[in-house]
């Protein structure tokens, strides 16, 4: 009994259950397909073709085109000068930049001075009786002698007998080892060679400078020079006097430059040609970041872009009927890092002036406003 009961109550639920499944299915519907196309907005600008130049374009820091290293060629205490020998300091074009002690070696330029005095003081004798007509000559040498100055140029044999009675007399190498010392005294003394600005120093007064030292760096801040690393392909326009722009990196300053010099090789590596551009003016100095804008030649029906315009295949988009995007194969002339310059656009075709990600050939589009 109690297993009838038990049969008769599963088919009870598994009838309920399969009623319960009908009426769920029954009652589903079918989502409804929407169909249709996104439409994207786009930023469009009317093409204009123009006459353009082709610009080339390059960068560097600036060098002062007058500097030098200073060194010494001769040892000595430092002196103090008039000026402090400090970066920063202005000197003009034959002023004194720093001083040695030299007394010691003075004295013995003097010392040197006197022998050679004696030396022809002793030979006169000889000439007044055996070269009597040279004897005038070498007096009136000895009178102007004056050994706080530098040596006068000795006088000139009138023989071949005076020449070699004065060279047996070492009187010639002795004035050639005085002139020698009188060259070397100068070098005590280090002056500006042009108008300048201190930028390095490494000395002090009073410390001891030993022969071939570095004291420093000088440079005329008037006058500089750009370095710029040129394209071998623009190597025909890169002329000597070219005219250059020059700007900051911010375009707030410009300066006028022209090509100064033009190196005869080309970089293996780079592919590109070393030209110095040089410029002067006001807000100038040493080591600024420069940019530069060199005209190599005008180029006749062309459009400048912004390059992100420009798809890897040479092809820019352009709306057509004011819905459809139309990929179209452009000629490029030119481009830089930001822009590009190209031809096969018509005058007033729609062009895309802000990228659209995704875009491609045949995209259903609206002009959100034509700039």
């Amino acid at each position: 009994m109690r297993i009838l009961i038990s049969v008769i109550l599963g088919l009870a639920i598994l009838g309920g259950a399969f009623f319960l499944f009908q009426n769920l299915s029954d009652s589903k519907k079918a989502p409804v397909k929407q169909n249709g196309k996104s439409v994207n907005a786009v930023f469009v600008t009317p093409a204009e073709n123009l006459d353009l130049p082709i610009m080339i374009e390059t960068n560097g820091t600036i060098k002062a085109q007058e500097r030098i290293e200073l060194y010494t060629e001769v040892q000595g205490v430092l002196l103090q000068g008039k000026k402090p020998f400090k970066p920063g300091q202005r000197y003009k074009k034959g002023e004194l930049l720093l001083a040695m002690d030299s007394k010691e070696f003075y004295s013995s330029l003097l010392s040197q001075r006197s022998n050679l005095y004696n030396s022809i003081v002793t030979i006169m004798p000889d000439l007044k009786f055996d070269l009597p007509e040279s004897f005038d000559q070498w007096q009136k040498y000895l009178d102007e002698f004056d050994i706080n100055q530098n040596l006068k140029p000795l006088p000139a044999a009138l023989n071949e007998k005076e020449k070699y009675f004065i060279n047996a007399k070492q009187i010639v190498a002795t004035y050639y080892n005085i002139k020698n010392l009188e060259e070397r005294l100068q070098k005590y003394q280090i002056t500006a060679p042009f108008s300048g600005i201190l930028t390095e120093a490494l000395v002090d007064p009073g410390t001891l400078v030993r022969t071939g030292q570095k004291l420093g760096s000088l440079i005329n801040p008037s006058v500089f020079e750009l370095e710029a690393n040129i394209n071998s392909d623009y190597l025909d326009y890169l002329r000597v006097g070219k005219r250059v722009t020059v700007t900051d990196l911010a375009g707030e300053k410009r300066w006028t430059g022209f090509v100064k010099r033009v190196n005869g090789i080309i970089d293996p590596t780079t592919q590109t040609v070393q030209a110095f551009i040089q410029i002067s003016g006001a807000g100038l100095t040493e080591g600024m970041f420069l940019e530069a804008e060199v005209t190599a030649q005008t180029e006749s029906n062309v459009l400048e872009i912004d390059r992100s315009l420009l798809t890897a295949d040479n092809s820019v988009f352009v709306v057509h009927s004011d819905t459809v995007l139309v990929k179209k194969p452009v000629e490029v002339v030119n481009f830089t890092d930001k822009r590009a310059m190209i031809r096969g656009l018509e005058n007033g075709e729609l062009m895309l002036s802000k990228p659209l990600p995704g875009a491609f050939d045949g995209m259903i589009v609206s002009i959100t406003n034509q700039e």
